[in-house]
């Protein structure tokens, strides 16, 4: 019994393991893919269920499971793609079984979770108020890109030392303050400061906190907390470009410049 114990623990390492190594094959080759000129994903096309299907289907996560779905659809592959606190979970037709974790393409080697799930964290760029936003100008600034940043977040500090060796490029950084209550003060200060770009780059390069901002300040520290909430930006640094497309952490300047080159804004709809 223990060797077929044992035997089964196996096999269930190699075939995560193979999982493992499909997704980070194709997340690869997409971002060469990306290198020469855009992503290459697309996420696959959901149908709409039935009126009773999606009754059935809300009423058993709700019951079972209290969770209020956002969307429903059926996927290319038979089951069900819900949207439940901005990520996917999937049901079997019969809505017996829940599913999490990636769903992969075995033909394409495509990971359609992550291609799905980039679509559902898209931003409208042109809706963001960037107006709340401290801006930073490298060169002429023609390509634009946004980022959420906390004043007192380490992997910021080194997102900003490597945005200095950007190329005509404008950043327009919304302070979230979010890891603690200093962090707020910090928000507050550098937005009241007489020049709000030379105050941020005195706390990200040189660890120079600004004056404490004044007590009739106007600041738009809780409307940029609520916009982040609302895009479900949950760590700093996230960086969005104008194509809507993010990017989490302090990635390298190289994949920074690759987005910006690849990541142009949706053409206008067509007027009728």
């Amino acid at each position: 019994m223990k060797r077929v114990l044992a035997a089964a623990a196996a096999a269930l390492v190699l075939m995560s393991a193979a999982v493992s190594a499909l997704a980070q094959t194709k997340a690869g080759e997409s971002k060469a893919g990306e290198s020469k000129g855009g992503s290459s994903r697309t996420a696959p096309t959901a149908a709409t269920p039935s009126a009773a299907e999606e009754q059935a289907i809300r009423a058993r996560l709700e019951s079972a499971y209290n969770l209020k779905p956002t969307s429903i659809a059926r996927t290319p592959f038979g089951w069900f793609e819900v949207v439940v606190n901005g990520d996917l979970v999937y049901l079997d037709p019969t809505t017996n079984f829940l599913f999490t974790g990636e769903v992969i393409d075995t033909r394409t080697r495509e990971s359609l979770t992550r291609a799905r799930r980039e679509d559902l964290q898209r931003v409208d760029f042109a809706k963001l108020p960037l107006n709340q936003a401290v801006r930073l100008r490298f060169g002429n600034g023609s390509r634009q890109m946004v980022t959420f940043e906390d004043p007192n977040c380490p992997y910021c500090r080194k997102l900003h030392q490597d945005l200095r060796s950007l190329k005509d490029a404008t950043v327009y950084v919304f302070l979230y303050p979010i890891l603690s209550p200093d962090s707020t003060d910090k928000a507050r200060a550098i937005w009241c400061a007489k020049d709000r770009a030379d105050a941020w780059n005195d706390l990200m390069l040189e660890n120079k906190n600004p004056p404490p901002a004044p007590a009739n300040c106007n600041h738009p520290t809780d409307r940029v907390v609520e916009l982040g909430r609302s895009l479900g930006v949950t760590g700093t640094p996230t960086l969005i470009f104008q194509d809507g497309s993010r990017l989490p952490g302090a990635v390298p300047i190289e994949q920074i410049e690759q987005k910006l080159a690849s990541a142009r804004p949706p053409a206008p709809a067509a007027k009728k």
